[in-house]
C-alpha cells in the first residue's frame, strides 16, 4: 500500500510538471521581441500572458510564462481595434470575477476553459488592455466558449505539429475544390483544400515560388515565424478582419506597411510534410476563424 501511495505521489508530481506552463528566466540583453522569436510566438501574446504593458522593461532573472501558441489568439492580439460588433451567440456568464494580484488574461482564460480572444471580446477589451487588481471581468461558464460567430460556421483546429518535418501529417482535411473566377485568392488558380480544426483555413496548392498577393487591402500587423505555421503575415483590413497568409517562402512587406488589393506580399513556400508548393490562408474576426472563401475582397 505504501509503495502504491509513493508511486501515486510521484505520478501526480510528474503530471503537474507535464501540464505546467513553460516558463523562461530573462537573461541580460533579452527583449520581448527576442524571446518571442525564440519561441515563435508574438510579442502581444507574451505581454498578455504576463500582464505587461508596452513600455515595461524586462529585468534579468525575471520569470515569464510562455503561452501555448494559438494563431487565433495571435491574430486577435495583433489587431489594433476594439473587438467589432458582430452577430454572435454569447454563452451563459456564470459569474463576474474580481481580478487578483498575479492574474493575467492568459491564466484566467486557461483556468476557465476560454481563449484569450474570447475573454477580451466578452469584456469588450482591445489587445492593449492590461489587468488591474480589483477590476471586474465577465467569465464564461466553465468549459464553454464565450463567443461564437454565427456565420460562417467556424471549423476545428488545424492539427499541425510544432516540428512538422519530423512528424506524420495529422491535419484533418475537408473538401477540395478548384478556384472559380468570381473569387480572388492569394495565388492564381489554386487547388483549394479545407483544413478542419479549431482554426479553419484553406491550403492553396500553387506553382513553386509563386507570388502571393493581398486579397484585401489593409495594414501589416505581424511578420515572422509562428510555431507550427512557418513564415506568417497578418494583414488587418479597415473593418478589423485579420487576413493570415502562412507557410510563405519569403515576405516582401514589413510591419506597419499598408498593402493594396492585388499587391505582392511575398512568395509561396513548400509544405514541410507533403513537400509540395502551397500556402495556408486564414481569415479571423475577433480571433475566430471564418470561411476564407466568404471573407470580403478588394
Amino acid at each position: 500500500m505504501k509503495i502504491f501511495r509513493k508511486a501515486l505521489i510521484i505520478l501526480l508530481i510528474s503530471s503537474s510538471f507535464l501540464f505546467a506552463d513553460e516558463t523562461y528566466e530573462v537573461q541580460k540583453g533579452d527583449t520581448l521581441y527576442s524571446i518571442s522569436r525564440k519561441y515563435q510566438i508574438t510579442v502581444a501574446e507574451l505581454r498578455a500572458a504576463n500582464n505587461l504593458k508596452e513600455k515595461d522593461v524586462l529585468k534579468a532573472g525575471q520569470k515569464l510564462v510562455i503561452p501555448t501558441a494559438d494563431i487565433g489568439t495571435a491574430a486577435a492580439l495583433s489587431s489594433n481595434k476594439t473587438p467589432s460588433k458582430v452577430k454572435q451567440e454569447i454563452a451563459p456568464v456564470s459569474e463576474v470575477y474580481i481580478v487578483q494580484k498575479g492574474d493575467t488574461f492568459y491564466s484566467l482564460a486557461r483556468k476557465n476553459g476560454m481563449t484569450v480572444a474570447d475573454l477580451l471580446a466578452l469584456n469588450k477589451l482591445d489587445s492593449n488592455a492590461v489587468l488591474k487588481v480589483g477590476q471586474k471581468l465577465k467569465i464564461a461558464k466553465s468549459g464553454e466558449i464565450a463567443i461564437k460567430p454565427v456565420e460562417p460556421k467556424p471549423a476545428e483546429e488545424i492539427q499541425i505539429a510544432v516540428t512538422p518535418e519530423k512528424a506524420p501529417d495529422t491535419r484533418n482535411y475537408g473538401t477540395t475544390t478548384t478556384a472559380d473566377s468570381s473569387t480572388s485568392w492569394p495565388v492564381k488558380n489554386p487547388k483549394i483544400t479545407y483544413i478542419n480544426g479549431k482554426v479553419s483555413g484553406v491550403q492553396l496548392a500553387c506553382a513553386s515560388n509563386e507570388t502571393v498577393v493581398a486579397v484585401r487591402e489593409g495594414t501589416v500587423m505581424y511578420v515572422g515565424m509562428y510555431r507550427g505555421f512557418g513564415q506568417v503575415l497578418f494583414v488587418q483590413s479597415k473593418t478589423g478582419l485579420i487576413y493570415a497568409y502562412t507557410g510563405l517562402g519569403n515576405v516582401s512587406v514589413k510591419k506597419g506597411d499598408y498593402v493594396n488589393f492585388g499587391s505582392n506580399v511575398g512568395s509561396a513556400g513548400v509544405d514541410s510534410i507533403k513537400g509540395t508548393p502551397q500556402i495556408t490562408f486564414m481569415v479571423f474576426q475577433n480571433g475566430k476563424a471564418i470561411d476564407p472563401a466568404k471573407a470580403p475582397r478588394g
